[in-house]
């Protein structure tokens, strides 16, 4: 379902604009509930304060950015950075195959990908240092705010996402960057960030406030069969059940009323004299370019084929149509949680068969097929694309690293090291940054802090990493603590 974030307090142009309006600008495609769009423009006007100038290589090259979250930690040594001559509980079931790179190999559960890897750059050196997060929700939220987080419980869990958590990295882009073209700024699908019964922590604005949250696309089902055919349409979304029924109806009468009267509309859009946050919301409602962007029927059959018949595959063509559209922030959430089985990336048990089957092929034609289809629209010159997990998997299968039972056919928690991809915005093509040492167990040389990631990706947006943004308590926090990753960019 599509979850529009609410109203938090008092509509802050309430004293300005008269109830009918204010109901007008609450209706669209997307049915913006609870909270006006020209109040949520009004809140990012007065909030965004512009950051320093930086420049050098990369600086403000990217206009979106697809963040693909690998959700659970997938395993790096059975997919893109396999060994040899290890020991037996160490060297990956699947057999390691050549890529575009000469000398770099995958293993063979991304053939599709190894054909494409010229037009990104893997680093092999992610790492949290001097201590590591095992836990996935500690590691996801400092995967995606910068920030570790405190309150972890003695089964492991954390809090609730709470309004005084640090924004997703997302949020922070919206408010410093907002989108240029009538579009939906920040988009999360097709499933939360969520561990166990911990549903969306470092997946909100924190204490940015409601209006940066994201755009919540997910649809019902759990579409993980590969021979699946089902669509993500926007008939498929529901409303948010706390909706009174009267204003639901009143609203879809006012939507009817826009369909069918656009020049009426925009006669009054110039008799009221709407401030920029209102021409804005209009926009928005009256454009069309979000709902054009969620039909995903006028695209062909080969190109959906292409991306994979399943929820990971057709979220990331839906993801490329968003940015293509003007979207300025997509979040595509690995459609599996964390502690959970079957197509999870979670693998503690059965991972042979499940990354074979299951999950392997799924990332394999999805994310090959994104960047291929962004280079051949001229999109990736001006998109960030990176895919990565919360950590990676343990070198030796069987073993405990984070107290849960592993078989010999499973590897545990391990953030010490494993392998993000990053491509698109002017970032090298066809590069390997850093390298793991012979097991795969730490890096052996330019190791890579989930932070300094994050700091890239604002680097890219012409964001300066150290900027400051004033919490819940109104005391200043950078964006992220740390530097952009050395030579990620192209001179």
């Amino acid at each position: 379902m599509l979850v529009i974030p609410g109203q938090l307090g008092k509509d802050v142009c309430d004293k300005n604009v008269g109830p009918s309006r204010r109901d007008l600008l609450r209706v669209g495609g997307s049915a913006m509930l609870g909270m006006g769009l020209g109040t949520m423009f009004d809140l990012q006007n007065a909030a965004a304060k512009g950051p320093e100038a930086v420049g050098g290589p990369g600086w403000g090259k990217a206009k979106s950015v697809i963040m693909i979250f690998l959700q659970g930690g997938p395993s790096h040594l059975d997919l893109w950075d396999p060994k040899e001559n290890v020991p037996d509980n160490i060297r990956s079931p699947f057999q390691p195959i050549s890529t575009k790179l000469p000398g770099v190999q995958f293993t063979e559960m991304l053939p599709k990908l190894a054909q494409v890897n010229d037009k990104i750059t893997m680093i092999r050196s992610m790492s949290y240092t001097p201590k590591g997060l095992f836990n996935h929700t500690a590691a996801i939220y400092q995967m995606m705010t910068g920030y570790t987080t405190d309150k972890v419980s003695a089964s492991g869990q954390l809090e609730p996402p709470t309004p005084k958590d640090f924004p997703n990295f997302g949020s922070n882009i919206i408010r410093l960057k907002p989108p240029t073209e009538p579009m939906l700024p920040l988009v999360m699908m097709p499933r939360p960030l969520q561990e166990s019964n911990v549903v969306g922590k470092a997946g909100t604005a924190g204490f940015l406030g409601r209006a940066y949250d994201p755009y919540y696309l997910y649809p019902e089902g759990d579409d993980m069969n590969m021979n699946k055919m089902d669509n993500i349409r926007v008939d498929d979304l529901k409303l948010r059940p706390e909706v009174y029924a009267t204003r639901l109806q009143r609203r879809a009468r006012l939507r009817d009323s826009i369909n069918k009267g656009m020049p009426q509309i925009e006669k009054a859009v110039k008799h009221y004299n709407l401030n920029q946050s209102y021409s804005r919301a209009l926009d928005l409602v009256i454009s069309g370019r979000a709902r054009e962007a969620f039909t995903l029927d006028q695209e062909s059959t080969a190109m959906r084929d292409r991306y994979g018949r399943n929820t990971f595959g057709q979220s990331l063509l839906l993801a490329r149509r968003l940015v293509e559209a003007g979207t300025r922030v997509v979040e595509v959430v690995w459609p599996k949680v964390a502690n959970s089985d079957n197509h999870s990336w979670d693998v503690h048990s059965g991972l042979t068969k499940r990354m074979k089957t299951q999950s392997a092929p799924m990332l394999d034609a999805g994310l090959s097929a994104l960047f291929s289809d962004l280079d051949e629209r001229g999109l990736l010159d001006e998109t960030m694309v990176v895919a990565i997990g919360e950590f990676g998997r343990s070198p030796q299968r069987g073993v405990s690293t984070s107290g849960n039972s592993n078989t010999s056919d499973g590897r545990d928690h391990w953030p010490y090291c494993y392998t993000a991809c990053v491509a698109g915005a002017g970032v090298h093509q066809g590069r390997i940054h850093g390298a793991s040492d012979k097991t795969g167990s730490g890096p052996l040389n330019d190791p890579v802090h989930p932070g300094q990631l994050l700091a890239s990706i604002y680097h890219s947006f012409g964001i300066a990493p150290d900027t400051i943004v004033y919490n819940h308590l109104n005391q200043p926090r950078e964006l992220v603590k740390a530097e952009t990753i050395p030579g990620l960019y192209q001179a």
